[in-house]
């Protein structure tokens, strides 16, 4: 299999975001399957189909001054607010590498989105620097997380909170009441929208994926960028379309508890029922 390139890029995705990844592929995602996170991680899927080794992390850099300035330039001249990291990688594998990618673009016209699973924790010092520049960091959770993975992904949700703007992530499904699993499940999932800040991001499983062999979630048809897709939603509302039509752009435009009163958010403590 091919390993990504270690050149930093910006990229435009299907949804007409701009991403620049400190990291391509997610060791940590691929640790428990093979398949990644819930079974069908799309950025895993991706790369199989283009040839690329997911399992292995490789880090992003600038080559050269003038490399830095041409992304800055690109970075500068997007028509949306912001530009995402953390699209075919996690940036929380790496947290030194990452800053050090935000210093060299820190001076850039965009807020910064980071989506992050945090597969290792911030430090201090980190959340300080966070505290001084345009970020939002996406924390991204599901009812589907083993329950030590979500109390620490809602810890550093809450954590993060007094710094900068901090958005709850949440891969959600259409559980089915009829199913035990379903039902417990759904549960967890109501109670992660009890918290502020919160974002509602549809799930599209594969028709083999066990949560859906399984009778866990119910699946739909539906069109997503225009194509019929196999998705699953916690609500109708749930958006499937272009992001330069989003009314949250990941947060962006949304305030956050740190920019109502600068204090940690509302945790929820989850009963794993």
């Amino acid at each position: 299999m091919r390993e990504y390139s270690g050149k930093i890029s910006l990229v435009r995705n299907s949804r007409e975001i701009y991403i620049l990844d400190t990291s391509m592929g997610c060791a940590s995602g691929l640790s428990d399957s093979k398949k990644g996170c819930y079974e069908d991680c799309y950025a895993a899927k991706a790369a199989k189909i283009y040839g690329y080794d997911f399992s292995k992390t490789v880090l992003r850099n600038f080559e050269s001054e003038q490399h830095r300035r041409k992304v800055m330039n690109q970075i500068n001249r997007v028509k949306l607010d912001f530009i995402r990291i953390g699209g075919s990688g996690d940036p929380s594998e790496n947290w030194p590498h990452t800053i050090k990618i935000l210093k060299q673009i820190d001076k850039c016209n965009k807020e910064i989105v980071i989506i992050t699973k945090h597969w290792t924790l911030l430090s201090d010092a980190d959340l300080e620097y966070f505290s001084t520049i345009n970020i939002c960091i996406n924390t991204s959770v599901s009812a589907l997380d083993k329950p030590e993975q979500l109390e620490r992904s809602l810890q550093q949700y809450n954590r993060i909170t007094p710094f900068c703007k901090s958005i709850l992530r949440v891969v959600s499904c259409d559980f089915n009441s009829e199913n035990e699993e379903g039902q417990r499940l759904s549960k967890i999932q109501d109670a992660l929208f009890e918290n502020e800040s919160v974002l509602d991001t549809v799930f599209r499983p594969s028709k083999s994926n066990p949560l859906v062999t399984d009778g866990i979630i119910n699946i739909k048809q539906a069109l997503f960028l225009g194509k019929k897709a196999i998705v699953s939603r916690r609500s109708r509302k749930t958006y499937l379309g272009k992001c330069s039509t989003c009314h949250e752009m990941c947060g962006v435009k949304m305030l956050s508890s740190h920019e109502y009163e600068n204090k940690p958010g509302t945790f929820k403590q989850l009963k794993m029922f």
